[in-house]
């Protein structure tokens, strides 16, 4: 009888237990879905401030003299955009066949100094391929995952029209540097009284807020002070339907080795007009886009809309990457790709078990910043 592989934890398990938290496998990951009440969480964050643990994304830091030629070539967006310290800019990292291995955030600090974050199940590959590439291209980069060891970093995401507030309350030491950043720029700051903190103007759930970057023996220390303040922890469960609502896709959801990623609405994070190559740019350039990624909303009663579940067009076919039922609507919603001639407006039928009901096809997102964008 084989053994279970046991489940990797991040520094704040311990205080998601103590805490009451709800745990469940999350691609290998012992992580809290929720703290009770799921909807509470998201509303929190939709109305105030909340807060997630997101240590099992990985930390990536590449430092040499050919950083940034290295990422021209490494990733679909790019990186020439990135000319200010502490500016960010999302990507996908792509096989020469043009579907995505990961999506990610690259942070510019130095022209020696780039920092990436990656998703938690992919990390290891994406750090392999990284390695792989640095030898084939001769870059002479460092590579470092800043995961695990005595260097590791744990981040937590701050999110909710409170959240920037908030975290000063907790890290007055970064407000006068992070106060002025605009969204997808970050500061590091050093001898904070959590140590050296890295604080981010990015998330996952389409309200404001920072990823906070600390030392992982400092990270609970950093949760406790934030509950204290009356930042509310938040699980996976509502960093799913935040995410949804926001319009954000889930690797292994909604791309993944299989997809292009022109077919997953991530066209803006490519960039086909520069000259410069990239892995996968010529397959991309073949292929072009043939699907379309739009949001649904559900108009019928019968039914949760769920991922793999079948669309109707007049069109052609479809298929729901994502979906859920939206607490800021009170509607079901889903994520979709669709048929390109398919139009925003339509009524299309997704099949839910023997039925097939009607659903609304919309533009994303759904929600941003507290406001519902689509009816």
């Amino acid at each position: 009888m084989t053994q279970a592989t046991p489940l990797k934890a991040t520094p704040l398990n311990a205080a998601h237990r103590a805490a009451g938290a709800k745990m469940v496998d999350f691609g290998g990951w012992d992580m809290p879905v929720n703290y009770g009440s799921q909807i509470e969480e998201h509303h929190a964050v939709r109305t105030d401030c909340g807060m997630f643990d997101v240590s099992h994304m990985c930390v990536v830091d590449l430092r040499g003299d050919n950083v940034r030629s290295f990422l021209r070539g490494l990733v679909a967006n790019n990186v020439d955009k990135l000319q200010v310290p502490g500016k960010a800019l999302y990507s996908c990292m792509l096989k020469p066949e043009g579907t995505v291995i990961d999506d990610l955030i690259i942070y510019f600090f130095s022209e020696n100094w780039f920092r990436l974050v990656v998703n938690a199940g992919t990390a290891e590959k994406d750090v392999a391929w990284m390695n792989a590439r640095n030898v084939e291209t001769n870059s002479g980069l460092t590579i470092t995952q800043r995961r695990d060891g005595a260097n590791a970093f744990a981040l937590v995401a701050v999110q909710g029209p409170n959240a920037r507030a908030k975290a000063w309350e907790v890290l007055p030491e970064t407000k006068a540097a992070s106060a002025e950043i605009k969204p997808f720029n970050a500061v590091i700051v050093e001898n904070t009284s959590f140590g050296e903190v890295m604080v981010a103007r990015t998330g996952y759930t389409g309200e404001d807020g920072f990823e906070i970057a600390v030392p992982a023996e400092r990270v609970t220390d950093l949760w406790n002070a934030l509950v204290a303040v009356g930042v509310k922890p938040a699980g996976l469960g509502a960093r799913d339907t935040l995410r949804l609502e926001a319009g954000m896709n889930l690797y292994g959801q909604d791309m993944d080795e299989t997809v292009n990623p022109l077919d997953a609405g991530l066209a803006w994070t490519i960039d086909l007009v520069s000259e410069r190559d990239f892995v996968g740019k010529k397959a991309l350039q073949e292929q072009g886009k043939k699907a379309q990624f739009l949001g649904l909303i559900l108009r019928e009663k019968g039914g949760i809309l769920r991922a793999h579940q079948k669309i109707i067009t007049a069109h052609g076919e479809g298929e729901i990457t994502s979906g859920t039922f939206s607490p800021s609507m009170q509607q079901a919603i889903a994520l979709a790709r669709l048929p390109l001639g398919v139009a925003i407006g339509d009524t299309v039928q997704v099949v839910i078990r023997d039925k097939q009901l009607a659903a609304t096809v919309v533009k994303l997102p759904f929600v941003r910043n507290g406001k519902v964008l689509v009816a």
